[in-house]
């Protein structure tokens, strides 16, 4: 099993807004694994299928950021699932718009919806992939930033990101990850 959480808020008022992107790889995620979100549960929406020998999962929870693993950990405990099945996609302002970089493991980096995974699994040994989104300018407080939408010059870049991300998801359903992190961290 692998399970696939992209970080964000719901509502419409977030759509398109830098702290959703892990929204934006999952619906992405969607079209090109072919799994619908069409369950409510876990305090998110979610999606499962068959593929080759896996069983894919995707997840969106609508707790909110700052709770994110108040919908990951219920759900991982009720399908057996092992921290290292977990894979999340979230925005990092360290990283400028349209990288991405993946990871097996790691601090929360100041992310509150990491802060909160890492809090609820009791670990911070899972993977990730850091899209990112750049820092603010100056004056500008992150808060505002982060729930502020993308420029239309960065927007562009942050689209071949989310394209690699979905990528870079793809592979991880058929090789190893680390196999996924030499590929796509060039």
């Amino acid at each position: 099993m692998k399970l696939i959480v992209g970080l964000g808020n719901p509502g419409k008022k977030y759509d398109g807004t830098r702290h959703n992107i892990g929204f934006e790889v999952i619906d992405q995620c969607q079209e090109s694994l072919s799994i619908s979100l069409d369950q409510s549960k876990f305090k998110g929406t979610f999606g499962y299928r068959q593929i080759g020998e896996e069983k894919i999962f995707l997840l969106k929870p609508l707790t909110y950021m700052n709770l994110s693993g108040e919908s990951i950990v219920p759900l991982m405990n009720f399908y057996k699932m092992d921290v290292e099945d977990l894979l999340v996609i979230y925005d990092d302002l360290d990283l400028p718009p349209g990288s991405i970089r993946l990871r097996q493991k790691g601090g929360h980096g100041g992310h509150n919806g990491i802060r909160s995974i890492i809090s609820q699994l009791g670990t911070d040994k899972f993977k990730r992939i850091r899209v990112g989104i750049g820092r603010p300018p100056e004056g500008q407080a992150v808060p505002n930033y982060v729930l502020g939408g993308f420029q239309q010059d960065e927007r562009i870049e942050v689209d071949r990101a989310v394209e690699k991300s979905v990528k870079a998801i793809e592979a991880w359903t058929t090789t190893s990850f680390a196999n996924v992190m030499n590929e796509y961290n060039k």
